[in-house]
């Protein structure tokens, strides 16, 4: 009973039976995992939301919070892709009945899980009940193989894309977000990417100091916005069978702000330019000038993150000639420009103030 003539000034002051009662019911998150799974895509969702619940318990602010099952198509013990052994908490038939949040994970193990027709049924029908549904990485097959994704744009790992789209090609795969929302559909692209969706589920429950609070105590600089491009973007490319184009690349990336058209660059692998366009497409996927770009890009932001030098002077060194070009292509390919970029994820000891 609550004495009404000293009541309680919060709600942790409450007994917690009492506090149970008077409390909403908690959100039933489950994860999905399967043997290969990608030990990260479920441990940095699980920390944000039980983070999320352990901040609400402390605050007593009395909100809806969190209850996490992982669970699996057996419930038995399982191995990571990394070796690491997990025991979910329950099989899927345990499953609560009442999901509001639906999380698939991904792994090397997802294109074997995707084959697995139990799995993928329990899937579609868990997905019909839940409010939203989410992938993080390569669990974007297995929402694609459920149909869940037909007529959606999705993301996954740069590097799993075209296989997502050629596999669905009722998927539009964008390879390019760190995550995507559409309607109660979420994807996101590789490892630490689930734990900025986790986020951006949790400020769209609860509110946005919450989710900053969590980023801050699992020593995220900060909760990374969906449209921010997958950044790796020189890792896409292949890696060439020829030595002359392997050492045009291997200048390329060395020495960003020297002259790299395709003259030049032709020049060094000793092919004519029309032959080392043709070729270079032909091997590493993207023309002599979208490599460049990639690799001027790459230069500049480890040096944005890195150093306190001068915006004027990071494109000049990295090949962008002035900032307003480095700027262009900053926006286009990541969405946020330089001045932005460093403020977000500069790490280097010292002031920044007069670099922007």
């Amino acid at each position: 009973m609550i004495d009404v003539m000293n009541p309680p000034q919060t709600l942790r002051e409450l007994p917690p039976q009492t506090l149970r009662e008077l409390l909403p019911p908690l959100r039933e998150v489950v994860i999905v995992v399967y043997p290969g799974v990608q030990s990260l895509d479920l441990a940095g969702p699980l920390e944000v939301f039980s983070g999320a619940q352990l901040l609400l318990d402390l605050d007593g602010r009395g909100e809806r919070g969190y209850r996490i099952s992982i669970l699996s198509r057996d419930g038995a013990p399982l191995v990571t892709s990394s070796g690491l052994a997990i025991t979910p908490d329950a099989s899927l038939k345990e499953a609560p009945t009442d999901i509001d949040t639906l999380i698939v994970t991904g792994g090397y193990g997802s294109i074997e899980a995707a084959e697995d027709s139990d799995l993928i049924d329990w899937l579609r029908e868990a997905s019909a009940g839940a409010r939203r549904t989410a992938s993080v990485c390569t669990g974007a097959f297995l929402l694609a193989e459920a149909g869940l994704l037909d007529g959606r744009r999705a993301t996954t790992h740069w590097a799993s894309a075209q296989e997502l789209a050629r596999r669905y090609p009722t998927v539009e795969v964008d390879p390019e977000p760190i995550f995507l929302r559409d309607g109660e559909l979420w994807t996101s692209a590789g490892v630490t990417a689930g734990m900025d969706l986790a986020l951006a589920l949790v400020e769209e429950d609860l509110d946005r100091e919450l989710a900053l609070t969590i980023a801050r105590h699992l020593v995220l600089f900060l909760r990374r916005p969906g449209n921010q491009s997958q950044f790796s973007a020189t890792l896409a490319t292949q890696q060439p069978h020829r030595e002359p184009l392997r050492e045009a690349q291997r200048y390329a990336v060395e020495n960003p702000a020297a002259d790299l058209s395709v003259q030049a660059m032709a020049e060094r692998a000793h092919l004519s330019p029309r032959h080392f366009a043709r070729s270079f497409r032909a091997e590493l996927g993207v023309t002599p000038a979208r490599y460049v770009e990639h690799v001027r890009l790459e230069a500049a932001r480890r040096a944005l993150e890195d150093t306190s030098d001068p915006i004027g002077a990071i494109a000049a060194s990295c090949g962008f000639g002035t900032p307003e070009t480095m700027r262009r292509v900053f926006l286009r390919a990541l969405r946020v420009g330089p001045a932005e970029y460093r403020r977000r994820f500069h790490t280097a000891i010292g002031p920044t103030s007069a670099v922007a």
